[in-house]
């Protein structure tokens, strides 16, 4: 049996290095990059991001096909719940000004490998989704001139009948791409710049769109001859609303580039709000002209807006809607090849990913190497492959993003605040007055006398509580608690909370559809996983969290974040099994790569100190002694078996 020790703790010890997370430097502003970013320039971003080809392709698709005129209200409800999801990025991003997004949230407050895992996906998801912006861009233009570039490509270099190729090699695509990677390579300044300049364009275009749109409105379109204004009805609201949400997809952009943010921990939140804000007004204002500018269901799903303003005839106003579109698709690849090598910068900074990507130009102050490589492979994507097929992987790697982040939220805002040692005076260490000692609540630990013996102080309501403990008012109810660890009891609850929503959610997506579950075992489930979902809500919420900190914080903690992941694993598991298939594939490259390097390489791997043989841990109060307390608090009277005196003395020691 003792054979089976060491195994046990090298078990726990790997355990330990999986889950081990980030730690920060004292000066988060202290940066590689150049912090030239105004909360203007995030904020044109976090638009660029978000109001990308949807706007002219998405609104007359989802009009057409899912909601009819009340994608309208699909867009409102898509909007709120990505707010719910925005708010966790901004809270994240003005606490923690580095750059790496998801993946650096999840580090500093989950561990490592799921960070590494969240950045591996999050790395595919901007290479796909550049690559297929690309081929748009290039499919849109190429509609433009009637399809000429296509028709040439064909006859002089052939097409490919080959699967996951597509039908011929778009040049026009890549070299869209290599010019945008040469641009984001000249610094973070020339890429806000070039991104103004389309965003500008664009939102310029919009106005237009609405004026004229408004102008040309036409009530009767709404009107029950035409099929009312929701004719698919609730169920055809919350498709729409699944469909859209991803239309807000982009605003991470904004936590991406907060290590280049002159103020992140005003200009982040700020950004974000006014980002979101604007892009859900857009496609809500946008989808409402549309529909009241001719029947939705005669609207054409690939050109709605110019093939609108055509049949009303204003045939000029569609090269104005096409010029839009190009410079929306323009602000959405910056952004994509903007995010990217930073996020790559930041896991090879963390050791986690290869050394080569961490390494950041003298001069423009952005990772170069970064940017060449992965604008190369992105470009590679766009000019051979069939991304059709990719890229509904886009949705599941942001959906896990967004749930990650959220769950982080909750254990950092649970998990004690860092508070520094004040400096010590001049001349020699500062001593603490006799009556003083350590402040009110606050224990020392001495490593002997037992095994994770808790001496708790009884009068508890009368001392300050840290984040992560009880509250005193649950502590008469819920005494057993107290004693885990400040923090030990959220981490559980919020591992609770997560599996009975991918339960609950499980339930309500396959309980009358592939499992074929009856009514009454079907409403028994679903009553059992809510009670579990909101029993652990409950349970975090009994526990003190963090106030009064000066940034940015979402309210309604623990609520907020566990809506926006309730809502984001519902959404994951609506996707088709090939993209669990292909998601599944990728994680297992990423396992590959994490344990055949980034573990090894890992700065946190160097910063762990030696393991240390620790017989057992105790905790002694600053008032009192030993001997009274541990004769107050121990279970009956037995005696121990070493002598007061030498415990004593091993505690002066």
């Amino acid at each position: 049996m003792a054979r089976w020790l060491p195994r046990s703790a090298s078990l726990a010890r790997f355990c330990q290095k999986l889950n081990r997370v980030k730690t920060l430097e004292d000066d988060m502003m202290e940066t590689s990059f150049n912090r030239c970013l105004s909360t203007i320039d995030l904020t044109l971003l976090g638009i660029g991001g978000m109001v990308g080809s949807g706007l002219y392709v998405l609104t007359g698709t989802v009009a057409k096909e899912i909601a009819g005129p009340a994608v309208i209200v699909s867009f409102i409800i898509a909007g709120f719940a990505s707010l719910l999801a925005a708010l966790c990025y901004a809270e994240f991003g003005a606490r923690v000004p580095k750059t790496g997004s998801a993946y650096m949230f999840t580090y500093v407050s989950v561990g490592e490998i799921w960070a590494f895992l969240i950045g591996w996906n999050v790395l595919l998801e901007y290479m796909i989704g550049g690559a297929a912006v690309a081929r748009a861009w290039s499919g849109y233009l190429d509609s433009i001139f009637n399809h000429k570039i296509k028709n040439f490509t064909e006859t002089h270099v052939g097409a490919w009948q080959v699967p996951f190729l597509a039908h011929y090699p778009d040049f026009l695509a890549a070299a869209i791409l290599l010019v945008a990677t040469a641009f984001i390579s000249f610094g973070a300044k020339v890429s806000s710049w070039l991104n103004h300049v389309f965003s500008a364009i664009s939102m310029g275009v919009i106005l237009f769109i609405l004026i004229m749109g408004f102008i040309l409105a036409q009530p009767k379109n709404w009107s029950a001859r035409e099929g009312g204004f929701a004719p698919y009805g609730l169920s055809g609201i919350m498709a729409g609303t699944a469909t859209c949400f991803y239309a807000f997809v982009g605003f991470d952009v904004i936590a991406a580039s907060s290590e280049e943010a002159r103020n992140p921990q005003r200009a982040v939140p700020r950004a974000i709000a006014f980002s979101l804000g604007l892009a859900t007004g857009a496609y809500i204002l946008v989808s409402m002209v549309l529909t009241l500018m001719v029947p939705w269901h005669t609207l054409d799903p690939d050109s709605a807006l110019a093939d609108a303003f055509y049949r009303r005839g204003y045939a000029w106003a569609g090269f104005l809607v096409a010029a839009g579109s190009i410079c929306a698709m323009n602000t959405v690849l910056l952004s994509n090849l903007f995010s990217l090598p930073r996020i790559v910068y930041a896991m090879a900074e963390d050791g986690l990913f290869f050394q080569v990507f961490s390494r950041v130009h003298p001069r423009t102050q952005v990772p170069v190497v970064g940017i060449v490589v992965f604008g190369l492979l992105m470009a590679l994507l766009a000019l051979v492959f069939d991304l059709e097929a990719l890229v509904q992987f886009l949705s599941i790697g942001t959906l896990l993003a967004y749930t990650f982040v959220a769950a982080s939220i909750i254990v950092l805002r649970f998990q004690q605040q860092k508070v520094d040692a004040p400096a010590p005076a001049a001349g020699g260490q500062p001593s603490p007055e006799p009556h003083e000692g350590p402040s009110a609540g606050e224990l020392k630990e001495y490593e002997s006398f037992s095994d994770k013996l808790h001496l708790v102080d009884r009068d508890k309501s009368k001392e300050h509580r840290e984040p992560g403990q009880l509250k005193a008012a649950f502590e008469p109810y819920l005494e057993f608690l107290s004693d885990f660890y400040p923090g030990e009891v959220v981490m559980v609850a919020v591992v609770t909370l997560m599996v009975s929503a991918i339960c609950l959610c499980s339930i309500l997506v396959f309980g009358n559809t592939h499992l074929h579950l009856p009514t009454w075992s079907y409403s028994l489930l679903l009553v059992l996983f809510s009670l579990g979902f909101l029993l652990s809500l409950l349970l975090i919420w009994a526990h003190e969290q963090q106030h009064g900190t000066q940034t940015f914080q979402i309210p309604l903690v623990p609520l907020s974040p566990a809506l926006s992941i309730v809502l984001n694993i519902y959404l994951m598991l609506k996707l088709s099994y090939m993209t669990w298939l292909r998601f599944a594939v990728w994680l297992l490259l990423g396992l590959l790569v994490y344990f055949g390097y980034g573990i090894w390489h890992s700065k946190e791997n160097l910063r762990e100190p030696r393991p240390q043989r620790v017989s057992a841990r105790y905790v002694v109060f600053p008032s009192g002694t030993l001997e009274e307390r541990v004769q107050a608090v121990q279970p009956g009277s037995q005696p121990t078996t070493s002598p007061p005196d030498a415990d004593t003395d091993d505690c002066k020691r």
